[in-house]
């Protein structure tokens, strides 16, 4: 079974404390810090699940989530956006995407714990 969680995020602290919570809940995570590098490593090793960052450069996650959605080999793979803006809740509202989930950010570890089993049952 794929345990591969991308983390694809630009801010290090989080970064780092998402690679902590990650590996406490069991999983492998892969820590990118920009959506062109996170393109070309989901496109050669696809994770289970990506936790996505939605304020980023040089592409953000938006634009991010649409290059996976567009390409039919990834156009099923599990996101979690990854957020602290609040918009994102009525933008996810207009999407019909059952694959897609949002934390906001702060985030806890049963909220992340809950998010990522919502796609990776146990």
């Amino acid at each position: 079974m794929n345990r591969k969680i991308l983390v694809v995020e630009d801010d290090q602290p989080i970064l780092d404390l998402m690679d902590l919570l990650i590996r406490k809940l069991g999983y492998e995570p892969v820590l990118i810090a920009n959506g062109i590098e996170a393109l070309e490593t989901v496109k050669s090793d696809r994770p289970a699940l990506i936790l996505l960052d939605i304020m980023m450069a040089p592409i953000n996650g938006w634009e991010f989530l649409e290059k996976i959605r567009a390409d039919s080999s990834l156009a099923d793979l599990p996101v979690i956006i990854f957020t602290a803006s609040p918009s994102v809740d009525e933008k996810m509202s207009q999407m019909q995407d059952k694959n897609l989930g949002v934390l906001q950010k702060p985030v806890s570890y049963a909220e992340l714990k809950a998010g990522i089993e919502k796609f990776l049952p146990q």
